[in-house]
């Protein structure tokens, strides 16, 4: 296992509570955590009292937070969705980011909702660029995902995006399975931005759903070759979607922390 490698994970696939989400890296013998939500709750909806009780167990714990998942631009908040609830968003966890000492926060780029193409690109654009020179000033930086919205499974939109944004607090953030879960070859669109890309998160998938990292046809080995050979230093965050329905509310499946585990043990193994 190479001496700099950051095995992360999105925790909160394992558990809600936040002791079962430590117990779980803690079993795997990993250093960091993605965090999106705790006990079924966004982080940025949680109280400042209830924040600071988490950052103070993560601190004990001995665990890095690597980035903090926003919903902004996410498919529940389309491109006609209420900006301000992003920009408030926003300042909330830029400032609980600073607080734990992390600098990412993970958005997508808005879902369109019956807007003609020219018009979803320039409100995404001018939107990812409020916030963008938000993000800056506050010391962060935007992490944009293969996912939801207008640049979600584009290459030359996700490089038309950072060329209009032209900011080094906007970044890119590749998800190795989205593409099979979309419906795009995932492989091919990272040959175009795998120079760009800041963080990944791992995930697997076929034509029956999501799978064990390296079971599906995401060519996730792949992947991790080809963004090395780009220079990739980041952190790797699983995400196995093994455990719930994404985009879905509701309570995990039955074995989440043990799914999750084998997921983890999968994922080490193909980034030995």
């Amino acid at each position: 296992m190479p001496a700099d490698l950051v095995l992360a994970g999105i925790t909160d696939e394992a558990a809600h509570d936040l002791p079962t989400q430590i117990e779980v890296l803690a079993e795997l013998g990993w250093p960091a955590i993605e965090l999106r939500t705790i006990g079924g709750r966004a982080v940025a909806d949680l109280t400042d009292d209830q924040f600071a009780a988490a950052a103070t167990a993560l601190a004990d714990s001995g665990l890095r937070v690597i980035c903090l998942d926003s919903r902004i631009g996410d498919w529940a908040r389309p491109i006609t969705a209420d900006f301000e609830q992003d920009l408030a968003e926003l300042d909330v966890l830029a400032r609980r980011a600073r607080s734990i000492g992390t600098r990412y926060l993970r958005i997508m780029s808005y879902p369109n909702d019956g807007l003609s193409d020219h018009d979803w690109r320039t409100a995404v654009v001018t939107r990812i660029k409020v916030l963008t020179r938000r993000a800056e000033a506050a010391g962060v930086t935007l992490l944009h995902e293969n996912c939801s919205g207008w640049a979600g499974t584009g290459a030359a939109r996700m490089l038309e995006l950072l060329d209009e944004v032209a900011s080094p607090a906007l970044k890119l953030l590749f998800d190795t399975g989205n593409g099979v879960a979309h419906g795009y070859d995932g492989f091919d669109l990272l040959g175009d931005i795998a120079g760009h890309v800041e963080h990944v998160h791992v995930k697997d998938a076929d034509a029956d759903g999501f799978t064990i990292p390296g079971e599906g046809t995401a060519r996730v080995a792949d992947c991790v070759k080809l963004l090395r050979a780009n220079g990739y230093r980041g952190a790797w965050s699983l995400e196995p979607h093994l455990a719930l329905r994404p985009h879905e509310p509701g309570e995990l499946a039955a074995g989440a922390m043990t799914s999750f585990l084998a997921a983890g043990r999968a994922m080490a193994e193909l980034l030995r």
